[in-house]
């Protein structure tokens, strides 16, 4: 029995997917562009990319009494934005993925290390005199008559 086309948020999540550290153009819904690389998203479809550039079309009559407009595009640098999925208009892909990377390797130091803190299990119960409690019946406790 052949499986029924994805639609819907399932469709659109798996569409998405592959295109995790590409390059995008996103059009918000007040008309700016944000270019930046993909990370993540989730079932809202909200947006994270990082490196993000923020670019807007102004554009602005050349002369009076001219029918031509010059546009300029401004740029700022945003750096990582999470985008709420609301305001997205659309999506393009603006550059392929990065070649894969090999992950680096680095080199241990000399020496061991061990790990410390509340982790790890009780060697050899409390030092002496530091806490642990008193025998039962030995010494008067707190808030104990006799």
């Amino acid at each position: 029995m052949p499986s029924a086309p994805k639609t819907g948020a399932a469709g659109k999540a798996s569409k998405l997917l592959t295109l995790i550290d590409s390059r995008l153009n996103v059009t918000l819904n007040d008309r700016r562009n944000l270019i930046g690389t993909f990370l993540a998203f989730d079932k809202h479809l909200n947006l994270v990319l990082a490196d993000t550039e923020e670019v807007r079309s102004i554009s602005t009559p050349s002369a009076p009494g001219a029918s031509t407009k010059s546009s300029k595009k401004l740029r700022r640098s945003l750096g990582l934005v999470i985008l709420r999925g609301e305001n997205v208009v659309s999506v393009t892909v603006e550059g392929p993925k990065p070649p894969k990377q090999q992950a680096r390797k680095v080199q241990g130091g000399p020496g061991g290390a061990a790990g410390m803190g509340r982790g790890q299990p009780n060697q050899g119960g409390p030092q002496q005199g530091l806490g642990g409690g008193g025998v039962y019946g030995v010494g008067g406790g707190m808030g104990r008559g006799r």
